[in-house]
């Protein structure tokens, strides 16, 4: 997966600068090659990766709840009103 995602990555770089590489007379086909290159990198190759490195990772540590500011403050977790 991980060079599958490095692959995808490299070609979608290739491809933007190839876009910019090409003459001014085809000023069309060099936007397509940038346009296929930036649709690689953020619709293929993001999500690629981002699955990749959340997996087995819980999300509810990475969310900003009242519990975790009071963790990172340094205070107690604050008691809910029904336990009393």
């Amino acid at each position: 997966m991980k060079y599958f995602i490095t692959l995808i990555v490299i070609a979608s770089f290739g491809l933007i600068i190839y876009g910019f590489s090409l003459e001014e007379n085809e000023q069309h086909l060099a936007n397509k090659y940038i346009g296929s290159g930036t649709l690689g990198l953020f619709l293929i190759a993001m999500p690629l990766f981002l699955i990749k490195e959340s997996k087995g990772k819980k999300m509810k540590d990475y969310m900003l709840t009242d519990e975790n500011i009071r963790k990172m403050q340094g205070k107690s977790p604050k008691k809910s009103e029904t336990q009393e």
